[in-house]
């Protein structure tokens, strides 16, 4: 019999094969440890503390923790095997970190998939001797054609004890439903975010179009890695991955729906029907699909278009026989959380060239206007989650968020929650980066300039180079600093991100100018300084008026889908209207890459 080890995390008692990681054994016991490099030593960021006789440190834990960490028994979960008993301290993890909930959108003509009907029936007589399901249909012939077989299940007695006035449900032309009385008033969707980072869940009533209640909160993939490729990653090391995966996307939309359900006043049997937009991994992922083959070229999906899902595919409490729309994508990195963006954004409709820029671990482009669109993605990178950062974090309580240089020369930070600073996110990031160059405290390059310099340049500013083990940094506040690592990483997403955009102008033949209006989109651009943006060259450099953060665009069209039928379709004629771009077909993508690394 192989050994075990007695493990408590946080009070918890779990029993594990011995020689396991501490951050295996949380994962296999539903304990969330925070990562972003899937438990391979990448991030730094599975913090745990052995209450007592904590083991001897590893390499990386001496990289990872001060002197003074180590001995208090700070540890990273991914690097320290359980051989003995032990009583471990897990830091708590931000669910719900700062998301944008609401985004761009535009005006629709209310018109549902899902419609009611009262209906106060003749009963059956001697004379009449229709069928229950007969009479129905004919008194809706307007609305449906057909029935789901479940409705014939209840459909008798529903009608007998109802007196025969009931309101029929029906989803596009398939009556779902027959609920005794008048329900006309209580009908509603959900539309689901489907982000590898956030899931944010919004219900909608779907008799007055709008929202019942929102909210949003980190997907509980996240100890699987921090973008696409390290989940994608997990399911090719390990088999049972994939499951695992699956069962923690169902359950983040399961406990979203919950909670919009609970704060809306709705019982999840009047959730007629879900609307879902998310990257392809996401999809394939949720939908247990193996999604090996949209992680290596040549990049296939399973389906652009899938035959019919229905809310249970999904795992989301709601009608038994609620159906689902779920966006198709134009291609493996560029998903269907674009389609519903672009819906929502008007790119399509608009006469303008206009610039649309997803920025994520992987960043989605588009550029053109009523009479064209091209599209792309860039390989950005997890650096505007905060990850592969000394001292990044997600958008949390104690995250600093901006960062802008004083009249006296010296730093302002804004820090979320008001708290003190304990890390820094991707906006902080990208402000960071570009007070320092703007101050001189770094060349063109991107490498700090020597302390002699900086006091000549920006004395006010010269005495925040310090020295840390044998890497010299910039602190911002007490223990939160930017290395020049950290530089790095930003000028490596910057370049993927600007060689991307830049591909897509020249072919089409236009330049910077010829760009009205940029996009930023998603939870990361809602937050972003469109002046630091501009300044280290992450947006075109049009004016700041120009750049306009769109919020959750995917969820505005997710949202549409469920409101209106016509814009559902027109998400359908987007996949016909963009022309798809792989850089990684480029052979002077590396040279251009490079030539967009400097500031």
């Amino acid at each position: 019999m192989s050994q075990r080890v007695d493990l408590r995390f946080n009070d918890r008692p779990v029993r594990v094969p011995h020689g396991v990681t501490l951050f295996d054994a949380a994962s296999w016991n539903g304990i969330a440890i925070d990562s972003t490099c899937g438990g391979h030593g990448t991030c730094k960021k599975c913090r745990v503390r052995f209450k007592t006789d904590p083991p001897a440190p590893t390499s990386l834990d001496v990289r990872a923790y001060t002197s003074a960490e180590i001995q208090d028994g700070w540890r990273l979960a991914c690097r320290t095997a359980a051989t003995t008993d032990a009583d471990v301290e897990v830091p708590p993890l931000t669910t719900r970190p700062k998301a944008a909930t609401v985004g761009v959108g535009r005006q629709v003509i209310l018109r549902p998939a899902v419609r009611k009907r009262y209906l106060e029936l003749d009963e059956p007589s001697l004379a009449d001797q229709a069928t229950d399901l007969e009479r129905v249909l004919r008194a809706i012939s307007d609305l449906a054609e057909k029935a789901d077989l479940a409705v014939l299940r209840t459909l008798s007695r529903t009608l007998r004890d109802a007196d025969f006035k009931v309101t029929a449900v029906v989803s596009d032309d398939t009556l779902i439903a027959v609920e005794p009385g008048d329900t006309t008033q209580r009908a509603f969707g959900l539309a689901f975010d489907l982000g590898t980072t956030t899931v944010v869940g919004t219900l909608l009533d779907l008799t007055t179009g709008t929202p019942a209640a929102v909210a949003s909160m980190l997907n509980k993939q996240q100890p699987f890695g921090a973008d696409v490729i390290a989940r994608i990653s997990a399911t090719m090391l390990d088999p049972a991955a994939a499951g695992k995966l699956r069962e923690l996307a169902v359950e983040t939309l399961t406990e979203l729906a919950s909670a919009v359900c609970e704060e809306g006043g709705v019982r999840p049997a009047e959730v007629y029907e879900v609307a879902l937009a998310g990257n392809a991994t996401m999809v394939h992922l949720v939908l247990g699909f193996d999604p090996e083959a949209v992680g290596v070229a040549p990049f296939i999906m399973a389906a652009r278009l899938l035959p019919e899902v229905r809310a249970s595919d999904l795992g989301v409490p709601a009608h038994p026989q609620a159906r689902a729309v779920v966006f198709p994508a134009f291609g493996a990195y560029v998903g269907g959380d674009i389609t519903a963006g672009l819906l929502a954004s008007g790119m399509d409709r608009d006469p303008r060239v206009r610039l649309f820029i997803d920025i994520g671990t992987n960043c989605e482009i588009v550029l053109g206007g009523r009479d064209w669109l091209t599209a792309t993605a860039a390989p950005a990178g997890p650096a505007f989650e905060g990850a592969s950062i000394r001292c990044g974090m997600r958008a949390a309580d104690g995250a600093i968020e901006a960062v802008t240089v004083t009249g006296d020369g010296d730093l302002k930070l804004t820090v979320i929650g008001d708290t003190e600073p304990t890390g820094l996110c991707g906006s902080g990031l990208v402000d960071a980066v570009a007070a320092l160059a703007d101050a001189g405290l770094l060349d063109a390059s991107g490498r700090f300039i020597t302390e002699d310099e900086a006091r000549i340049v920006a004395p006010a500013l010269a005495a925040r180079f310090a020295t840390i083990g044998k890497e010299r940094v910039f602190v911002l506040s007490g223990s939160v600093y930017l290395s020049q690592r950290d530089i790095r990483e930003l000028q490596f997403a910057k370049a993927a991100i600007a060689t991307g955009w830049r591909i897509l102008l020249e072919d089409a033949g236009l330049t910077e100018e010829d760009v009205k209006q940029v996009l930023l989109a998603g939870s990361f651009g809602s937050y972003l300084s469109a002046k630091s943006a501009i300044r280290i060259g992450l947006v075109p450099g049009i004016g700041t008026r120009r750049i306009i953060a769109a919020g959750n665009v995917a969820g505005e069209g997710a949202k549409m889908a469920l409101l209106s039928v016509r814009d559902r379709a027109a998400a359908l004629a987007l996949l016909e209207e963009v022309r798809y771009v792989e850089l990684s077909d480029r052979s002077d993508f590396n040279d251009r890459f490079i030539a967009e690394l400097s500031f």
